[in-house]
């Protein structure tokens, strides 16, 4: 099996590949500089397993949300990509990805969240399972940190850039106790190779032309009247 995986829908330009039982990966925090760099990890990654692009079996993507031009920057490599070598493409959840940076600990819910900017955060929450994949406790969504109502859990753990920004705002809308918390978490290329495989080998996978992003939000900037009361 071999998988490419790419994930920039923040800061956190990163790709990974898993060949055979290996999972090899690239990771640099570089906002505005994904474009650049992107496809020269993906071709130091082929290189050092010795392998050509001829030689994947499918396309992973983290689809969002997150940053509109990283989310639409990453989905549309993977679709371009995929056209070329006639592949499948496996869309992964950027929030899903983060919900992995959280340390594994038995029994807590995972938040995880990313600042949207213009004063929310996009934000979903999740329990791992008995094999190391996770759980959907409630649905992506983009909120206010004020606003954002969680489902019950006797224990939290909080991954991802929201925290960072909002961590007063989110503390009081947890409703257990607070395990740990982490702001400087992104997702990563690597947990979308490793929830990708699962789906790959579920056969949950797409047409690249039917990989597409999610971003949750229509709205990508403030009005001026809009910023001046911000």
């Amino acid at each position: 099996m071999n998988l490419l995986a790419i994930e920039t829908a923040t800061e956190a330009c990163s790709v990974a590949l898993i060949h055979g039982n290996e999972l090899i990966a690239r990771s640099e925090i570089a906002p505005r500089r994904h474009t650049e760099l992107v496809l020269p990890m993906a071709d130091e990654l082929l290189a050092e397993a010795g392998i050509g692009r001829h030689a994947l079996d499918a396309i992973a993507v983290g689809r969002g949300p997150g940053a509109f031009t990283g989310v639409r920057l990453a989905v549309s490599l993977a679709q371009g990509m995929a056209l070329a070598l006639d592949l499948p493409v496996i869309t992964i959840s950027s929030l899903a990805a983060l919900a992995l940076e959280a340390p594994e600990e038995e029994g807590t819910a995972i938040l995880a969240v990313i600042d949207a900017r213009m004063g929310e955060l996009y934000a979903a929450s999740y329990r791992r399972d008995d094999n190391g994949g996770l759980v959907a406790l409630d649905d992506e969504r983009i909120c206010t940190a004020e606003t954002l109502l969680l489902p019950e859990a006797g224990a939290w753990q909080v991954v991802g850039s929201g925290w960072a920004t909002y961590a007063t705002a989110l503390s009081q809308r947890l409703t257990g106790i607070l395990h740990s918390a982490d702001g400087m978490r992104y997702p990563q290329a690597a947990h979308v190779a490793e929830l990708a495989l699962r789906e790959f080998q579920a056969g949950h996978v797409h047409a690249p032309e039917l990989a597409l992003p999610v971003y949750l939000r229509d709205k990508v900037a403030l009005t001026l009247v809009e910023q001046g009361k911000a």
